[in-house]
C-alpha cells in the first residue's frame, strides 16, 4: 500500500492537534503505522525555523521572510520525513500544511495567492495532501480558548507571534480556510468544531475509515 497523507487545518484554537491525537490512535489501534508531525516544524532544522517564526521578539518581520520562513521549514520537512515516510508506505498525519501558509499569509497578511501557492509547490515539490480535516470555530471561540490555554499552565505561556495579532487578521485566516474548503471539495472535510471532543472525533473517524477503505482498494 502506498502512504496516505492526511492534513488538519484550521485556525488556532480550533482543536486540530487533539483530534490529529485521536485519530492517530484509532489508526495505530488498528495496526497501521502512523507517523504524527507538524508544521512549521517537524525536523530539527524546521523546528528552528519555527521558533524564529513564532517568537514574538521578532515582531517587525516583515510578510516575505514569513513567507519565505514557513517555505523553508516546510522543504526540509517534506524531505526528510513526509516523503521518505509515504515511500514506505506509512499513514502521514500532519497538523497544518500548505493550507495553512495560503490562509495566513495570502488571506490574513495581503500576500498574492499565486505566489504564496508558488512557493509552497517548490518548497513542497507538488506534495499534496490526500484528505483534508478542516476544523472550523468562530474566531471569538478560537481567541477565547487561545487565551484559556496560555493561562492554563503553573507558568503562563505567552501567546505566539501570530496568535498575537488581532480579531481582524484572525477573521480573515478563518474566511481563507472556508475558500480553500469550498475550492478544494474533493479533498476537504469542513469540520464543525465548536462541538464536543468526542463528536467531532467520531465525525473525523467515520471518514478516515472510509478513506483507508478506498486507498486500500486500488
Amino acid at each position: 500500500m502506498n502512504g496516505i497523507f492526511i492534513t488538519f487545518e484550521g485556525p488556532d484554537g480550533s482543536g486540530k492537534t487533539t483530534q490529529l491525537k485521536k485519530i492517530a490512535q484509532e489508526l495505530q489501534k488498528l495496526g497501521h503505522d502512523v507517523l504524527v508531525t507538524r508544521e512549521p516544524g517537524g525536523t530539527a532544522i524546521s523546528d528552528k525555523i519555527r521558533s524564529i517564526i513564532l517568537d514574538p521578539v521578532n515582531g517587525e518581520m516583515v510578510d516575505q521572510a514569513e513567507v519565505l520562513l514557513y517555505a523553508a521549514s516546510r522543504a526540509q520537512h517534506v524531505h526528510e520525513r513526509i516523503l521518505p515516510a509515504l515511500k514506505a508506505g506509512r499513514i502521514v498525519l500532519c497538523d497544518r500544511f500548505i493550507d495553512a501558509s495560503v490562509a495566513y499569509q495570502s488571506y490574513g497578511l495581503g500576500v498574492d495567492i499565486e505566489m504564496v501557492k508558488n512557493i509552497s509547490k517548490y518548497a513542497s515539490s507538488g506534495l499534496q495532501a490526500t484528505r483534508t480535516y478542516m476544523m472550523d470555530v468562530p474566531v471569538e471561540v478560537s481567541l477565547e480558548r487561545l487565551n484559556q490555554r496560555a493561562g492554563a499552565t503553573e507558568f503562563t505561556q505567552q501567546l505566539d507571534r501570530i496568535e498575537q495579532k488581532n480579531v481582524e487578521y484572525h477573521s480573515r485566516v478563518r474566511a481563507g480556510f472556508h475558500q480553500i474548503a469550498a475550492d478544494h471539495p474533493e479533498r476537504v472535510i469542513m469540520i464543525d468544531a465548536n462541538r464536543d471532543v468526542e463528536r467531532i472525533a467520531a465525525d473525523i473517524w467515520q471518514d478516515c475509515k472510509q478513506l483507508l477503505e478506498e486507498h486500500i482498494s486500488v
